[in-house]
């Protein structure tokens, strides 16, 4: 039974949890990514679809895209965003259409 009390404690935990999360395209906007960025149009940075393209085949491209904005290198600025905010960010970034 205890097992059973704890399993559901912590589902309703998450789900808690996934209802606060804001998607990626939120974010995008609350974090002004969108001032530099753009789903298909170059501005100050590349499109989404241009990192789309060079990452593409990148198996470790979220990694990698997370570790720049969350360090600042090979990006203008670091990204205050905790790891979870980044990971929405770049899947966005690496899904958006």
């Amino acid at each position: 039974m205890k097992v059973f009390i704890t399993a559901m404690l912590a589902a309703s935990l998450s789900l808690v949890g996934v209802a606060n999360a804001q998607s990626g395209a939120d974010l995008a906007k609350s974090k002004n990514c969108l001032n530099c960025h753009d789903i298909d149009k170059k501005k100050v940075g590349p499109s989404f679809k241009d990192v789309q393209a060079k990452y593409k085949d990148n198996k470790d491209a979220e990694a990698t895209i997370s570790a720049k904005l969350k360090e600042g290198k090979g990006h203008p600025v670091k990204v205050a965003a905790s790891d979870a905010e980044l990971k929405s960010l770049v899947q966005f970034a690496l899904t958006a259409k």
